[in-house]
């Protein structure tokens, strides 16, 4: 165990709740039977669809959200104010809004982007509220607890690291023209959309710190869910803040890594989905899951996903996740339903903590 994990697992007991005190243990999963304290890594609409589908079926859900977006209203502001990108909290804090008039009202508000022939044009609400209690408050996670505490929502939003970063990446084919060159291609927006084949993917600065509130909820979960999303520009870079990492590896909760319904274009084209999870075991050799959840229309080749998911300790749970109408989008519902038979049929960490 590294001395940053035994520092850092000192908050396990004393992290306050939004609310500012210690939320009671019963809440807190301290009984058997209590609901299972859950931490959901990601960012964009991968981690916003566990968000929702998770907040149906516990009451202790934290959101560790990556900070290396560039593009948009989040890297307009990141440039100009030298702030964290707002984007992907923004869009994981209207995921945990709940479904009555109150929360849908509220997601709609901080997801209502301007629109203008000025300098107010596309950016989203919530990314400007974000921020302004960034300023005023001096504190990110104590302004997105608050954040959270005016929307209602149902459960804790947290950055993966207090600085922003730049994902920078190594790709072949990235100029058309030069379709066997590898090129350093620099930040997460250019990233995602490339047309080369991605091969690795970097952090600058390389050893960002993590937010110790993010380490702390990792090291005192039940359940740890990584993924889905945008591959090498949301999901493995978790795996590069070492400190988050360390907090992986040595965590006693189980892990579920949650694959995408369908390669996304540029990123992990042609990718099948054990593909995915060798790239995954490039940036993380020492990260072990428990469970691989993947849709069952989306697997085309389970024997090979079942070796690349055994690599990793974990076995294939296989459930329908998709919208029924065929678009490539988790249906709330059906997710929600997949976590929690993987929650009860894998067995809950009991006594819990």
């Amino acid at each position: 165990m590294t001395n940053r994990i035994v520092r850092l697992r000192r908050l396990r007991r004393v992290t306050p709740a939004p609310g500012g005190e210690p939320a009671p243990r019963a809440a807190r999963g301290g009984r058997r039977g209590a609901t299972p304290k859950v931490v959901a890594l990601g960012g964009g609409m991968g981690l916003s669809a566990s968000l929702t589908a998770l907040r149906r079926i516990t009451g202790d859900l934290t959101a560790v959200v990556t900070v290396a977006d560039d593009g948009g209203s989040s890297g307009r502001l990141r440039e100009e104010l030298g702030v964290l990108p707002p984007g992907d909290l923004r869009k994981a804090l209207a995921a945990l809004c709940g479904d009555d008039d109150w929360g849908q009202t509220w997601s709609r508000v901080i997801q209502h982007r301007f629109q203008s022939k000025g300098d107010l044009h596309e950016h989203a609400v919530g990314n400007l509220l974000i921020v302004a209690l960034w300023e005023q408050l001096g504190d990110h996670v104590q302004a997105l607890d608050l954040v959270g505490k005016l929307l209602g929502a149902h459960g804790r939003v947290l950055p993966m690291s207090a600085v922003p970063l730049e994902l920078q990446a190594l790709v072949r084919g990235h100029d058309p023209a030069r379709p066997d060159a590898v090129d350093t291609v620099r930040g997460q927006a250019t990233v995602a959309l490339t047309p080369g084949e991605v091969q690795s993917v970097h952090l600058v600065p390389h050893d960002p710190p993590a937010v110790p509130e993010a380490v702390a909820a990792v090291l005192d979960a039940d359940w740890v869910v990584l993924g889905p999303g945008s591959w090498f520009s949301s999901v493995i870079p978790h795996l590069l803040v070492p400190e988050l990492l360390d907090a992986l590896v040595e965590t006693k909760a189980r892990r579920i890594l949650s694959l995408n319904l369908a390669p996304q274009p540029g990123e992990t084209e042609g990718f099948s989905p054990q593909r995915h999870l060798e790239v995954l075991a490039r940036h993380a050799p020492k990260l072990a899951f428990d469970v691989v959840l993947a849709d069952q229309a989306a697997v085309p080749d389970l024997p090979s996903l079942a070796d690349a998911a055994k690599r990793f300790g974990a076995t294939v749970e296989l459930a329908p996740v998709a919208r029924p109408d065929g678009a490539p989008k988790h249906d709330p519902e059906l997710l929600a339903a997949a976590y929690d038979r993987i929650f009860r049929m894998h067995g809950r960490i009991g006594p819990w903590r």
